[in-house]
């Protein structure tokens, strides 16, 4: 589904440039959940970014679903994202004045998706994440794993073929945090999506399929989970 050749991103320049990913091999096979894992400042936020078509690289290949993401220009990045892509960050990115089945339905109404077919989508999905009887309420109303969940749903709004995730769990209390992680293998199971999911928590690791390990801006292990 994705692939990585020879990758390589710095920020700033000369003795105070950080190199972010220095060379980055991998692979994200299609249909699997794959665990990023890495400490903070590893480099984790900048490969999804990248792969995400959020950045560009300063030299290497990026393959997203036969893509390659060198040769889009910047329509072809969003229509990518918008299409091709979920994505789901720590900090959810729900829209206060709107309540769950909105949030999730925002994706559909930027590709104006008729009425019907979008309310119908929308309850599947709430539905998938467990939230089936709390979509007329606002984020504020919603506890903090529930908003996720409602971020976790809006990001399969468009049926994307990668979902990206990065520390979806590192708001949250270890239950919480599990909880979330099951969710996310079983929308990979019954969508057919995707994921890559960054996380430092090594206890998450058994819900990948695959496990990348980054440090240093270098890929030291990758196997299965």
């Amino acid at each position: 589904m994705a692939v990585v050749e020879d990758l390589h991103r710095s920020y700033g320049t000369g003795t105070g440039a950080v190199h972010a990913l220095r060379g980055v091999t991998c692979s994200v096979p299609r249909g699997e959940l794959v665990a990023l894992r890495g400490r903070s400042g590893s480099g984790k936020t900048t490969l999804l970014n990248l792969i995400g078509g959020l950045d560009t690289p300063d030299s290497g290949r990026i393959t997203v679903d036969g893509t390659p993401l060198a040769g889009l220009k910047e329509n072809g990045r969003l229509t990518m994202r918008r299409d091709r892509i979920g994505f789901v960050f720590q900090t959810f990115g729900l829209i206060p004045i709107l309540n769950a089945a909105e949030n999730v339905g925002v994706p559909l109404r930027l590709r104006k998706v008729p009425a019907r077919e979008r309310e119908a989508r929308v309850a599947l999905l709430l539905s998938l994440v467990g939230l089936a009887d709390h979509a007329a309420q606002r984020p504020g109303e919603l506890s903090g794993g529930q908003q996720q969940r409602v971020a976790i749903a809006r990001a399969l709004a468009n049926r994307p073929a990668l979902l990206l995730a990065d520390e979806p769990t590192g708001q949250f209390d270890a239950e919480t945090g599990l909880e979330v992680m099951e969710l996310l293998r079983a929308v990979v199971r019954s969508e057919g999506v995707t994921a890559l999911v960054a996380t430092h928590d090594a206890t998450l690791l058994t819900f990948a399929d695959r496990v990348l390990e980054l440090e240093d801006g270098v890929v030291t292990l990758a196997g299965e989970g």
